[in-house]
């Protein structure tokens, strides 16, 4: 793959600015480069651009080379970031499944670039050549999101396999949900696919949602555009110091996993022996999409009793259905009481 032909002309041509932690690295005693404050160390500096040491110890969790890192606020950043470094508005396009998580189509619209959009199969398989059969000249990039949001399952890896191998652009695989995943991540074969891009998070496993901290995992070429694109100072100290900290913390984390899963898999049991619902669908991530009679209105009911959901019924394929996130059992239990009163 050569990853200059697919980059914008604007993109590949771009001087990225050069800010004063950029130019300079390693230690000093005197900082006179970038008009900050003097006052309320350590805030009053610009952080490091690149993330330096946070990227090691990600690296060390992962088994991944920290030049192969990119790091944005959430996982929306980069994909913004990929949209805005492939493809040209108003002349490329990007297929993505669908259903799937919306942002992929928002960051399109935003940058006028056109949405292609491949329905999955009625059980929510991916069809390999119904998603190729939407490429053309002009498709720079594939989103594929496994485990899938909003259905909740992982997608045939031979199926996506497929669209590696016959895809002459770039692959994203949002790996959002992963860690609630039976398989292994697709970071054991990135150095397979030179076109792969894997996002990660750190806002569902790891409970940061707020902190707003996603993962980027590519080919250090394409790292290299992310880095020259994106804002000089996107991920804060703040950020920086507390991911850090929760890193030495990853054997709690499992144990939060642990926990989930098996919650996960006590309400998938207890919603189904509710007489009236009419599926609930296998997940390989931290929610359950529920097909039920008439999903508006329990939305509506449930919302009356302090509980709140996500309606997905205007979701493509998933007509009648809404989608709940496995809480704590407390939690759990709330939401059954409300739903059998």
């Amino acid at each position: 793959m050569n990853t200059d032909k697919l980059v914008r002309e604007n993109i590949r041509l771009l001087k990225p600015y050069s800010s004063a932690r950029s130019e300079f690295q390693g230690a000093a005693s005197v900082y006179l480069d970038a008009n900050e404050n003097p006052m309320n160390a350590p805030y009053n500096r610009y952080p490091d651009p690149l993330q330096r040491e946070l990227k090691e110890k990600i690296a060390k969790l992962k088994g991944v080379p920290s030049s192969q890192i990119m790091l944005g606020v959430g996982s929306d950043e980069p994909i913004d970031l990929v949209v805005r470094i492939f493809c040209e508005p108003r002349q490329d396009n990007i297929v993505a499944i669908e259903p799937t998580y919306g942002m992929y189509r928002v960051c399109a619209d935003i940058n006028c670039v056109e949405y292609r959009a491949a329905l999955l199969h009625p059980d929510y398989t991916l069809d390999a050549d119904r998603l190729l059969a939407a490429v053309d000249g002009h498709t720079k990039v594939i989103f594929l999101c496994s485990p899938n949001n909003p259905t909740g399952n992982l997608l045939d890896r031979e199926a996506m396999r497929k669209v590696m191998e016959c895809f002459g652009g770039i692959v994203v695989i949002d790996e959002a949900y992963v860690d609630f995943s039976s398989e292994a991540s697709w970071l054991t074969e990135r150095e397979r696919y030179p076109n792969l891009i894997i996002f990660q998070t750190f806002s569902k496993a790891w409970g940061l949602a707020s902190v707003r901290c996603g993962m980027a995992f590519a080919a250090e070429e394409i790292i290299g555009y992310f880095n020259r694109v994106k804002y000089p100072y996107n991920v804060n100290l703040l950020t920086q110091q507390f991911v850090s900290e929760q890193l030495d913390h990853a054997p709690r984390m499992r144990e939060w996993v642990a926990g989930l899963l098996a919650r996960r898999a006590a309400l998938a049991a207890e919603l189904a022996a509710i007489p009236w619902v009419r599926k609930v669908y296998p997940s390989d991530a931290n929610f359950l999409l529920v097909k039920v009679p008439d999903a508006p209105a329990l939305y509506g009911k449930l919302v009356s009793k302090g509980i709140i959901v996500r309606n997905r019924n205007n979701i493509a394929l998933c007509a009648g259905c809404l989608r709940i996130t496995v809480g704590t059992e407390a939690e759990n239990a709330a939401l059954i009481k409300a739903l059998n009163t």
